[in-house]
């Protein structure tokens, strides 16, 4: 009897991690959409190239930048709302690009759809963490992890079908909203009411320094991502090229987070964080100076995104073992603050490149993988906590 209880104890909480890893899939693919139908924004409501390109920065305050606050009002309602709502969100904010009447709309609709987002990370991946069994808590994240990235990589094709016909990718977070609603249970995180000052002792010790780790390693990443093209473009290979090497690194970061977590299971968080990031540096410093001329250009691409991309679902459970009283707060920190961060300041690699060249500045951006690596090497070991 005892057997058959933990039995269907297991397949419950498998069940919601399905679900909100399906909902990371399809609300990170709503996400991947707006950038490239920013051309299609521009002639549609008659802006300049700054104004529709200011649509992404609002996405990316408030549904990166703004995540530990959402994360902080996750843990004050009932987390099921959230998880369900959240990618509903964000896709009726998304797939409406194209039916508001003026551009102010538009930014409006696009902030709606980045809280969305906002809400949802810190909840699933709260989810994620409260099911899954202490022993495999790096594999859960990194699964979790692998259902986003895949979505990124899926956006862009749903993009292609048009302004006009994107409403119906609609009705897939919607299924998923309702079936998450259904699977997840009540979760309303301790049972005392937390003040604001208590929260702010969250982001303090190894947190702080797994967040500056964090967004180095993800300002070094964003940095080659937006120097590629122009890499490219300068060794006379074109978008074509460009798409097959991000498509690529995408599918090695879903692999290596995978890898990662199910590593960190095994030896550790910290020591899978340390050789993940310092182990990538040599041949990052290759596939920059490679093409696609080379053979080995696309095998280097999918080595260097796996080992890069090894440490991000290995620093969200980190964090939580850290935090493991506020795990969802504790994940927005890593999940969306350090990457909205990083985001901030990836305009200081493509300054560097107007100065220089595309390619000394993606160079520069690999160097900020040593100060990572270093802050790594000072991380304690977390405890394998139980979560709140």
């Amino acid at each position: 009897m005892q057997a058959t209880a933990a039995h269907t104890a297991a397949r419950h909480a498998t069940a919601i991690a399905v679900a909100v890893t399906a909902g990371h899939f399809i609300n990170d693919a709503y996400g991947a959409m707006l950038t490239p139908l920013t051309p299609a924004l521009q002639g549609k409501f008659g802006v300049s190239i700054a104004a529709v390109t200011l649509l992404s920065s609002v996405y990316s305050l408030t549904s990166s930048v703004l995540q530990p606050l959402l994360g902080i009002l996750g843990e004050r309602v009932d987390r099921r709302y959230a998880a369900a709502l959240g990618p509903l969100m964000t896709g009726l904010g998304l797939t409406l690009m194209g039916f508001v009447p003026w551009f102010g709309a538009l930014m409006l609709l696009v902030a709606v759809a980045g809280f969305g987002s906002g809400f949802f990370h810190p909840s699933g991946a709260a989810y994620v963490a409260l099911n899954s069994p202490p022993q495999k808590r790096g594999l859960w994240a990194s699964l979790f992890s692998a259902g986003g990235t895949a979505g990124m990589a899926l956006g862009p094709v749903f993009a292609g079908v048009g302004l006009t016909h994107l409403p119906w990718f609609a009705l897939i977070g919607a299924v998923i909203a309702v079936i998450t609603f259904a699977v997840t249970p009540s979760s309303l995180a301790g049972g005392r009411r937390i003040g604001l000052a208590e929260y702010a002792r969250i982001f303090r010790g190894p947190l702080v320094w797994l967040w500056g780790m964090a967004v180095l390693r993800s300002l070094a990443s964003m940095g080659y991502n937006a120097m590629l093209p122009f890499i490219l473009k300068d060794r006379g290979f074109g978008m074509r090229e460009v798409g097959i090497t991000l498509a690529v690194y995408a599918v090695a970061s879903a692999v290596g987070g995978i890898v990662g977590g199910r590593a960190s299971d095994r030896y550790g968080r910290v020591p899978v964080l340390r050789s993940a990031i310092l182990s990538t540096i040599p041949p990052f410093a290759l596939l920059i100076m490679s093409s696609p001329a080379n053979w080995w250009f696309y095998p280097l691409t999918f080595l260097v995104g796996a080992a890069v991309n090894a440490s991000i679902p290995v620093g969200v459970v980190a964090a939580q073992e850290y935090a493991p009283g506020h795990v969802a707060v504790a994940s927005s920190i890593m999940m969306g603050f350090s990457w909205g961060f990083a985001g901030l300041l990836v305009f200081l690699v493509g300054a560097l490149a107007d100065a220089t060249t595309p390619t000394i500045a993606a160079l520069a951006s690999l160097t900020l993988l040593i100060p990572s690596a270093l802050i790594a090497y000072r991380l304690p070991e977390p405890r394998k906590a139980a979560f709140e």
